[in-house]
């Protein structure tokens, strides 16, 4: 009997908790749509300015993609028959060492990549001005250099669909 009566009072709570979130009016950030009215948009491929060769279309790529989950956006391949455009920059990447051994061997990295981007209607008004915004992951430091080049890039390519996703959170946050 006791143990209905507890499983009673967490579903109430629960429930509880459920109710005050939506009343007040919680939800996730970029559940909206892009702002002024924006329904379609083209996206260009980033400007790279670090010396990773490739990480403009990495980055580029996964923002594409992010893009073509939403329902409430359409991609374009013209700027000119787009709503609005999104442009940017791959700033910098940074790499940190975050774990070694002894005072000079380097057992993990963490790269951090940051970018700034723009989105402007078709008459060329910023609507929204990213400054920065960056993600990061650590990777595996080897013996091996060409190894531990392989690690960093892979690394980079699994923080990208993050950023991505942060990215368009940002663009379509309403509140």
């Amino acid at each position: 009997m006791k143990l209905y009566i507890k499983i009673k009072k967490i579903h109430l709570i629960f429930l509880i908790l459920s109710l005050s979130f939506w009343a007040c009016g919680y939800r996730l950030s970029g559940g909206g749509a892009l702002p002024a009215g924006i329904k379609t948009v083209s996206i260009s491929t980033f400007i790279n300015k670090t010396s990773m060769v490739g990480i403009e279309n990495i980055i580029t790529g996964d923002i594409i993609y992010e893009f073509t989950r939403s329902d409430k956006v359409t991609l374009s391949s013209s700027p000119h028959s787009a709503d609005a455009s999104i442009a940017g920059n791959v700033n910098l990447m940074r790499v940190d060492t975050v774990a070694r051994r002894g005072s000079n061997r380097s057992l993990e990295r963490e790269v951090t990549v940051y970018v700034a981007l723009t989105l402007q209607d078709r008459n060329g008004k910023i609507i929204k001005n990213i400054k920065e915004i960056s993600d990061n992951e650590v990777f595996e430091v080897t013996q091996d250099k060409i190894k531990t080049e392989l690690n960093r890039r892979r690394a980079v390519k699994r923080l990208s669909p993050r950023l991505a996703e942060k990215i368009f959170n940002r663009l379509t946050e309403d509140f």
